[in-house]
């Protein structure tokens, strides 16, 4: 199972997020964890575990700290007895293999496992409140903040694996695409002309991400400022293990799955089942695609490349932006 988890706390919240990175990315985290852990405890009765990769974007570039997190539909047993249990619905006898636990349960437990942290992080003083922010530091008026948030739907979107008898490899695959790469994939910028940036982002709101992508257009500036808003701390680590699969269980835990897994059958019928490749059929030869000069419309020529420089040099020489520091 896929998990994304993101806190719905809106523009101003984001902002205090960006002054407080790592201490409100921790905090997410945590939440998270927390909130996976103890729905599947209480409603599937199994040990869970997860791998969680943070994400600070959304498709405009905009500040949106979220997770994504690989969970296993099933573990070891809390109920005292050594068997395998496989998530399924409350209630229903047999499981229909799309099914981790209850979602709205997620939403509410996760809002306020994240709300009592932010709390515990303002009584310690952990948060840096200045400028437009000094009102918070008074006790009264950070509970009149933080009010509204605690009245509104949070966002926890499980997603199931994209078929049948999918391989575990499939899923750690998809996660895996998440591991790399910036905020912006160069397939998605269109142009830059005249001071301007286009690239296509999805649009609207809709959960999982199956919303029509535009052509969105910003200044240059805009556009780097927006990038940057997404350089991590230095050195900190956004993939993270919870679970099973922190290091202190995972040798156990992966142990005790392979073994309560073969003795119930699960892992026998897994390797009899057919397997989800099929054979390319035969295609023609893919078009040319060499661009054209687009003022002589001749096929252009490649000549060479140099390699940019790595946003790693740039953001911690001597010739970065002044307004970045480290928090």
């Amino acid at each position: 199972m896929i998990v994304r988890t993101s806190p719905a706390i809106g523009e101003t919240a984001s902002s205090l997020a960006l002054g407080n990175r790592s201490v409100m990315y921790d905090l997410l985290f945590r939440a998270a964890w927390k909130t996976l852990k103890g729905v599947i405890a209480d409603e599937q009765l199994f040990e869970a575990a997860a791998v969680m990769v943070l994400h600070t974007w959304n498709q405009m570039l905009e500040a949106h700290a979220h997770l994504h997190a690989m969970v296993p539909g099933g573990g070891p047993a809390l109920t005292g007895d050594r068997r395998w249990i496989k998530s399924r619905r409350p209630h229903v006898k047999h499981c229909d293999g799309n099914y981790l636990c209850d979602s709205e349960e997620l939403k509410s437990e996760f809002r306020d496992n994240f709300l009592a942290g932010l709390r515990r992080l303002h009584a310690s003083g952990k948060l840096k409140l200045n400028g437009d922010w000094e009102f918070l530091q008074d006790q009264a008026a950070f509970d009149d903040w933080l009010a509204p948030l605690e009245n509104i739907r949070w966002v926890a979107y499980i997603e199931p694996p994209p078929f049948e008898n999918c391989p575990p490899e499939q899923m750690a695959k998809y996660l895996a695409r998440y591991l790399t790469g910036g905020p912006i994939s160069d397939r998605r910028i269109v142009s830059h002309e005249n001071g301007f940036v286009t690239f296509l982002a999805r649009v609207g709101k809709t959960p999982g991400g199956d919303d029509e992508v535009e052509p969105v257009t910003l200044r240059g500036t805009e556009f780097v400022r927006r990038w940057c808003l997404h350089v991590l701390p230095k050195g900190y680590t956004k993939t993270r293990r919870f679970g099973g699969y922190w290091n202190g269980h995972r040798d156990r835990y992966i142990a005790e799955c392979r073994e309560l897994l073969a003795e119930s059958g699960a892992i026998a019928a897994a390797v009899e089942a057919p397997t989800c490749s099929v054979a390319a059929p035969a295609v023609d030869p893919e078009p040319d695609t060499t661009p054209c000069c687009p003022h002589c419309k001749l096929k252009m020529r490649w000549l060479g490349f140099e390699r940019k420089q790595g946003w790693r040099i740039i953001m911690y020489s001597s010739l970065r932006p002044h307004w970045y520091r480290d928090d």
